[in-house]
């Protein structure tokens, strides 16, 4: 079981190529960026695009809800190296605001992370705005790794 202080096994450089290899279609870099990843944590920018407005000028919910999921992934993934088939098990989310047409960041934390379940938090606000917009709790399933496996 991981620590809070236990440091990540990749960087956010080292996950942001992990993802636009093998999951090119979360957009690293054009929909998401990896800001930063710490103990058990991760910071995420979603890049904002018309596209994601819905009737009313506010991002629409889905677009929120893919930060939260992206975010939480790659705070596991900093912790425990490439494992695809991390999936998500759960995934709750409150909308508290309505977020203007800006980018998001959404910084996920771990509260636990186990051999295979992990649960975390992410807090996600627009950029300039203090205000929290949602916030999303999730569950993470974590499938046995091979001794051969690689970092």
């Amino acid at each position: 079981m991981h620590s809070p202080a236990t440091p990540p096994v990749l960087d956010a450089e080292a996950v942001s190529a992990y993802l636009a290899a093998e999951f090119p279609q979360i957009g690293i870099g054009r929909n998401f960026s990896v800001e930063a990843v710490g103990p058990m944590s991760a910071r995420l920018r979603l890049h904002f695009r018309a596209d994601q407005l819905r009737p009313g000028g506010t991002i629409s919910g889905p677009t929120i809800f893919a930060l939260a999921d992206v975010a939480l992934y790659v705070a596991i993934l900093a912790q425990v190296g490439h494992v695809k088939l991390a999936v998500t098990t759960n995934l709750n989310i409150n909308f508290l605001r309505k977020p203007g047409p800006s980018d998001l960041i959404g910084d996920a934390r771990l509260l636990k992370l186990g051999k295979r379940l992990a649960v975390g938090e992410v807090t996600m606000f627009s950029v300039g705005a203090p205000e929290i917009v949602a916030h999303a709790t999730g569950t993470y399933s974590i499938p046995p790794r091979n001794e051969d496996e690689v970092l």
